[in-house]
Formats: structure tokens, sequence, C-alpha cells
């Protein structure tokens, strides 16, 4: 039995022989932290967005580059 440890900052510890698990966890946990992110930004009025300097536009790209 394999234990899995999973810390804040998204990194997973696995055996050798569950890396790829381990890799394919830490993308999902990627893209649920872009996905918030995407979610948390859209509910922004156009102001607020353009009071931190981003457009409606721009929410796809600044979540992509993480």
């Amino acid at each position: 039995m394999t234990a899995l440890d999973v810390n804040r900052s998204g990194q997973f510890h696995t055996a050798p022989s569950n890396a790829s698990f381990g890799r394919f966890a830490a993308a999902f946990t990627a893209w649920k932290d872009a996905r918030a992110t995407r979610k948390a930004l859209s509910v922004l009025s156009d102001r607020e967005l353009d009071d931190i300097g981003l457009t409606r536009a721009d929410i796809a790209t600044f979540t992509a580059r993480r």
C-alpha cells in the first residue's frame, strides 16, 4: 500500500512506482487552481478588473500562464 502525502503547495510525494500518478495529481491540482482563479476573476466587475490591470479577455490568458 502506498501512502500519498499532499501538501498545500500542490506537490505530491509518492513512491517511485507511482510517479506518473503524482504527475497526474499535480496537473489536476493545477487545473483546479486555475479554474478557481478564472471563476473568481469572472465575477468581478469590469471596473474591478481594470483596478488590477486586467480585462475580461485577459482572464483566460492570465490563468493559462500559471
